[in-house]
């Protein structure tokens, strides 16, 4: 299972903001797979080098490189990949709201959401720290969805789901039918030996209530 980072200019600031990812959620990365998407950003080689090295300090070890100009590229660098997908996984990265142009006056808050309207296949990891996820489908064994506020599975949830990713004690999961793997809100989870065997099959809801993981049918 590979990773896509998007890094963006300032790359301080990007860096900034992958620290306070890291430090809510330590040791996430584990040492898996990165791939490097360099769209949005303009690196020669020394460049290039010196952000893989600041990934590598941070537990983060980069596969290979995506958008890069191959006559900045080295035997001391990752590989140029062709494109998604890749090692036969989709993968889709971490992201930030793009910065507003001017500021609006008074606005109100609004809640991020990301929908998904495709299975999720076994393989693939939806992560979007900003808001809620929902998906128009099932989730395959072995996929993961990952997201800062609920998480809706209109479909089967075979694989896992993580809510309240950084640090929301009042996210909820939903889903039609519950096969799931792995359920987690705010760091308190169930593994598949946890959940009552009643609820295999059925609609239900989980939340949490004093840091105590409720799991229950929706019919």
């Amino acid at each position: 299972m590979a990773f896509v980072f998007t890094p963006e200019e300032p790359l301080i600031d990007w860096l900034a903001q992958l620290d306070g990812w890291l430090a809510r959620q330590p040791g996430f990365f584990g040492g898996r797979p990165v791939v490097l998407d360099l769209a949005n950003v303009k690196l020669h080689r020394p460049g290039i080098a010196h952000l893989v090295s600041c990934l590598l300090e941070r537990d983060i070890r980069v596969i290979g490189l995506e958008s890069a100009d191959p006559a900045q590229l080295g035997p001391d660098l990752p590989p140029l990949l062709s494109g998604r997908p890749v090692n036969g996984h989709e993968v889709i990265a971490l992201s930030r709201p793009e910065p507003t142009k001017a500021p609006v006056p008074a606005p109100k808050p609004q809640v991020a959401s990301l929908l998904i309207d495709r299975p999720v296949r076994s393989g693939q990891s939806i992560i979007f720290p900003e808001g809620d996820v929902s998906v128009l489908g099932s989730v395959g064994s072995g996929a993961e969805v990952v997201a800062g506020g609920s998480i809706h599975i209109y479909g089967t949830l075979r694989g896992r789901a993580m809510a309240g990713h950084m640090g929301n004690a009042r996210a909820r999961i939903f889903c039609q039918k519950i096969e799931a793997e792995l359920l987690a809100i705010n760091g308190y989870y169930r593994t598949a030996e946890e959940i009552d065997a009643g609820l295999r099959g059925r609609p239900m809801q989980a939340w949490l209530n004093d840091n105590v993981m409720m799991i229950t049918a929706l019919n």
